[in-house]
């Protein structure tokens, strides 16, 4: 019998609720997954449900090949596009796909949204690409060019939908969404404005080697060892 860990369950009803409560989505939109890196398990937020009113008994668990594994509930119809991104990026193991008004508005005119803050620049990258040709939701393409534009940055738009948003960890996927919105709102207020200064050639892979090697290492070091 398949080892089903409740403690992940219960992350993806927490970070549902959180979701709401930041106004990252309303409703029944967008949807959450976690991979299980033991057995491989992706663990999917349920479809058609409000965030507010889902429970760990909601919670649905598959395989990378979207084999039933446990939960009576329906998944959620993005699960193709989820385990597509888990099967393309062996260091993704939580995806966020949400609804955001200003990211949105690039999926809409097709625009790829260039690094225009320096949280973006290193978390997400220089630039996020859009899903390019329109796939329709819920489809097994829409997984298969969500995850091949998705690339190795940290995000994706989705032509006329919303985002995608990936990370080691659920904390660092709902980081880079928040981001990825926010990132998308400046752009759109300096072009009222002005032409965006970009990033010059280098600056980006900078910012990320400084943020993946320095900027709290230290800290980060002391904390783990002092765990019990």
């Amino acid at each position: 019998m398949a080892r089903i860990d409740d403690a992940i369950k219960d992350l993806i009803v927490e970070t549902g609720r959180n979701m709401i409560t930041t106004g990252m989505t309303v409703g029944t939109w967008g949807n959450i997954s976690v991979r299980d890196p033991e057995h491989g398990y992706m663990y999917i937020s349920p479809s058609g449900m409000n965030y507010d009113s889902i429970e760990r008994h909601h919670v649905v668990v598959l395989d990378l090949e979207l084999n039933h594994i446990d939960g009576e509930f329906e998944p959620s119809v993005e699960k193709h596009m989820h385990a597509a991104a888990y099967r393309t990026r062996a260091d993704v193991h939580a995806v966020v796909h949400t609804h955001p008004i200003y990211s949105s508005v690039f999926g809409v005119v097709e625009m790829p949204l260039p690094a225009v803050s320096e949280d973006f620049a290193q978390i997400v990258g220089a630039s996020v690409s859009v899903a390019l040709p329109y796939a329709l939701p819920g489809t097994p393409e829409l997984g298969r060019v969500a995850a091949q534009a998705l690339g190795s940055n940290n995000a994706v738009i989705l032509p006329r939908h919303g985002a995608l948003s990936v990370g080691p960890t659920m904390e660092m996927a709902l980081k880079v969404s928040r981001v990825l919105e926010k990132n998308a709102q400046i752009y759109l207020y300096a072009r009222l404005l002005g032409e965006p200064k970009l990033f010059a050639p280098g600056e980006v892979e900078m910012m990320q080697s400084f943020m993946q090697d320095h900027y709290g290492r230290k800290n980060r070091e002391m904390s783990a060892a002092q765990r019990p």
